[in-house]
């Protein structure tokens, strides 16, 4: 080690280390010096045969031959003043060193008779030098034979001892990554000085929020619960829709807990080689044993837990089936687990394993819902911290133009609106950047430039207008908030509505809100005789919705009080329906004529109120925004149902 002394500080401690790096590049160095011939001076003779030789001899171009008597070979220089004749033999690239020449002869060739005569007929100026000499050097043939493999092995004892120890990780030496530690688990033990996420910073999600802080509390005060008998829940999941807060949730409890925290992804288990899945899963529990009491946090649960024998594909031995077995045998299975509690996240709940999900393994499940009014609000108090907000900024507002917002949405709303100000050179975040932080994030990016010909924003205009009059007049259709025809994303208009947060939708809501999607269609037909393909998504969403009408929720008086509607997720493989071809027409007749029903009702909603839906889309061609308060100043206030909330 090197010691380097500061001014009045303490000495920095420098550790020298030998990179193994050049170690190979001097290995191979060496290799490649041998191949070419390394130890013989750098010359490169080239092999020519005996009566060429005698030729030059005659010649008088020989200088000297060194020959060797066990080899029964010689090398031959040639005089440097001959050594132009020779230019062919090198691609005229003459040898700056000797030998020149090599020459192979037989056992029965007498060197020093052969040599003697030649040099007897030449004159005493142009005769030769003759060195005989005797091989023997055994090393350099063994050395050629040994070394080179011995070298081959060292590198790669040297390779595999640097991968297992570059390794490291919660596995111990030679930890996940290392060629020979292969099924050793990859969760990643948190430290606490990272974890600065606690409760305080996870806003809404009551109900998930207290069942969560109950389990830290458990292992923060066991003897509150097991006075009187109560267990530590073995496992909780959390099921959710994407971004609700369900990883933020497990960060709070790594921040709370005062134990062990392990964390994983369920990808992480499953690997291309057989039982390396089952192996982790093996290593991961006996990691969190030894630390016990400790908790175990598995994100996306669903990549391993998934239902056995509805795996896709037609292997008799899948690896996701033998970890999953190997994770139920050790949440619950012959040996003891005490001490060790999982904690896990999935947003697909309804394909997990049945054996996955009873009580004794996953004893609670939390269920993390989308936010409501009030839970908005708090998550955007949340993510509003260290923005430049302006003093007319309505948190009250912004909350009621979320609906259905998870909390990541929420984020990349106010980071949005923070672009969005800057983009505009604000000194502060207006409320009309957080509006449009909104359109951008539901509708895209605006596409003012769109090249659109004149018929088809006509055609739009009174597409757009068709959705707006229908809702504003239906009763139970959601209330409009604006319209616009300006291209956003795929969508070339956009009617944007503040649905009301109901828990249950009644069959008259479900009606007006298809009479509101098939507005759009209706009001084509009526202005200009012809149907365009604008209303896809509408008529996409109309299907879907009269279906689940029929075929889920018992909403037809010829079907019945029938639901087909498979929530456990068992049928997801099979090619049958649940149903008679029968039933299959009917319900398909039935879809039919609901579908005409909420067409005509549209159509006689817009043709009564024909000059307001023009004046409408007139407006919308001229202004290409407009509001509630343009519908308000044309059709008057919005029709609502007097008796909705009378029982």
């Amino acid at each position: 080690m090197a010691k380097k002394k500061s001014n009045g500080k303490k000495p920095v401690i420098r550790k020298v280390t030998l990179n193994l790096s050049w170690l190979y590049i001097i290995l191979t160095g060496v290799i490649i010096w041998m191949m070419m011939g390394g130890g013989k001076g750098g010359s490169n003779p080239q092999k020519i045969e005996w009566d060429e030789v005698r030729t030059a001899i005659k010649a008088g171009d020989v200088q000297k031959i060194e020959f060797v008597r066990n080899d029964f070979e010689g090398s031959v220089t040639i005089r440097p003043d001959r050594l132009g004749n020779y230019a062919s033999y090198f691609g005229g690239n003459l040898p700056r060193k000797s030998p020149h020449f090599v020459f192979l002869v037989s056992q029965s060739f007498n060197p020093e008779e052969a040599f003697g005569a030649l040099n007897e007929e030449l004159p005493e100026d142009q005769r030769f030098k003759v060195v005989m000499t005797t091989n023997t050097h055994v090393w350099n043939n063994v050395l050629e034979w040994i070394l080179f493999p011995v070298i081959l092995i060292l590198m790669w004892v040297f390779m595999f001892r640097a991968m297992n120890r570059g390794a490291g990780g919660p596995g111990g030496p030679g930890g996940p990554g290392g060629i020979f530690s292969v099924g050793r688990t990859t969760g990643k033990l948190a430290d606490k000085k990272d974890q600065k996420v606690t409760f305080k910073d996870v806003a809404g999600l009551y109900g998930a929020k207290e069942e969560v802080m109950e389990v830290v509390d458990f292992l923060k005060n066991p003897k509150k619960y097991t006075s009187l008998g109560g267990k530590i829940p073995k496992g909780v999941l959390l099921v959710g829709p994407p971004g609700t807060g369900k990883t933020m949730l497990a960060k709070a409890v790594a921040g709370e807990a005062n134990v062990p925290f392990f964390s994983i992804s369920g990808s992480d288990f499953v690997e291309m080689f057989v039982g390396v899945g089952a192996s982790r899963v093996r290593d991961l529990f006996r990691q969190a044993k030894e630390k016990a009491p400790c908790i175990v946090f598995i994100d996306e649960i669903d990549a391993v837990g998934r239902a056995r024998g509805k795996n896709v594909g037609f292997s008799s031995n899948d690896e996701r089936e033998n970890t999953l077995n190997q994770l139920l045998t050790e949440m619950d299975g012959f040996a003891s687990n005490s001490g060790v509690i999982v904690i896990a996240a999935t947003n697909r709940a309804d394909i997990l394993d049945q054996a996955l999900m009873r009580a004794g393994r996953f004893d609670r499940q939390i269920h993390v819902d989308l936010p409501d009014l009030n839970e908005r609000k708090e998550i955007f108090q949340v993510h509003l911290k260290g923005l430049k907000l302006s003093d007319d900024f309505d948190l009250e507002f912004l909350a009621k133009h979320t609906p259905g917002f998870s909390g990541a949405d929420i984020a990349n709303v106010c980071n949005e609106a923070a672009l969005v100000a800057a983009r505009g050179d604000k000194k502060s975040i207006e409320k009309q950047d957080f509006l449009d932080a909104v359109d951008r994030i539901i509708g895209g990016l605006e596409k003012k430039g769109k090249i659109i010909t004149s018929r088809e924003k006509k055609s739009i205009a009174y597409h757009e207008a068709g959705h707006a009059t229908v809702s504003w007049l239906l009763p139970h259709a959601n209330p409009l908030f604006k319209v616009t025809i300006v291209p956003r994303g795929s969508a070339l208009g956009a009617a944007w509505y503040l649905p009301e947060e109901h828990v249950l939708m009644t069959k008259e809501q479900m009606l007006d809100e298809m009479c509101s999607l098939i507005g759009g269609r209706v009001a084509e037909e009526l202005v200009s005789g012809t149907i365009s393909s604008g209303a896809l998504n509408d008529l996409e969403r109309l299907t879907k919705m009269a279906y689940g009408m029929v075929s889920y929720y018992g909403m037809s008086g010829k079907v019945g009080n029938l639901s087909f509607y498979d929530s456990t997720g068992s049928r997801g493989y099979e090619l049958t329906k649940p149903y008679s071809e029968k039933t299959a027409e009917l319900i398909d007749q039935e879809v039919r004529n609901i579908i005409s029903d909420v067409h005509d009702r549209a159509k006689k909603l817009l043709e009564d109120n024909r000059d307001g839906f023009t004046s409408l889309a007139e407006k919308l061609l001229e202004e290409e925004v407009i509001f509630a308060d343009d519908m308000e100043a044309i059709f008057g206030p919005k029709t609502t149902d007097k008796d909705e909330h009378a029982l």
